[in-house]
C-alpha cells in the first residue's frame, strides 16, 4: 500500500489506535535499569490505564532532552521504511518529568518511532501514553 502524503510532500506516519503489547514489557525493562521492580510495575499500570494522548515529535524530544538519532540509524531506518510503505506505527509510550525539580520526561518506549516520525515533520502529531512518574 503505497503511503499519504502530508502537506510537505513527505509520506504520512500513520498509527495504530493502541500501542502494541510487547511494547509495555519493553518499556519495563527500560523503567527496570532506574527504578525498583515495585515503582516499575506501579508505572506501567499507569501507561496502560492512561488515555491516549497527542504531542508533536519536537517537542516529546525536547521535554525528554533527547537528541534526534540519524536517519541512518537502523531502528530508525527501518520505521521510516515502515512510514514510505504505509505500515502503522505504534503509539509511544512516556513519562512525565518534573519541571520544577529539572527532571525530563522519558521516553520508555518508542524513541526510534518519534526520530523517524520527525525526519518526515518535525510537526508530526505523536499519539502517546503519558503516565506520571511515582515519586
Amino acid at each position: 500500500m503505497p503511503s499519504k502524503k502530508n502537506d510537505s510532500g513527505n509520506a504520512e506516519v500513520l498509527w495504530l489506535i493502541e500501542p502494541e503489547e510487547q511494547d509495555y514489557p519493553a518499556a519495563a525493562d527500560y523503567l527496570s535499569l532506574l527504578e525498583s521492580d515495585d515503582v516499575v510495575e506501579t508505572v506501567v499500570a499507569g501507561l496502560r490505564a492512561a488515555p491516549m494522548t497527542h504531542r508533536k515529535a519536537k517537542d516529546i524530544l525536547r521535554a525528554a532532552r533527547l537528541v534526534l538519532l540519524p536517519a541512518d540509524n537502523a531502528h530508525v531506518a527501518s520505521d521510516l521504511r515502515k512510514i514510505r510503505g504505509g505500515r502503522r506505527l505504534s503509539p509511544v509510550l512516556m513519562v512525565r518529568g518534573d519541571l520544577a525539580k529539572g527532571i525530563p520526561a522519558q521516553i520508555v518506549d518508542g524513541y526510534h518511532r518519534v526520530c523517524a516520525s520527525y525526519y518526515t515533520d518535525e510537526n508530526t502529531d505523536i499519539p502517546l501514553k503519558l503516565a506520571d512518574a511515582v515519586r
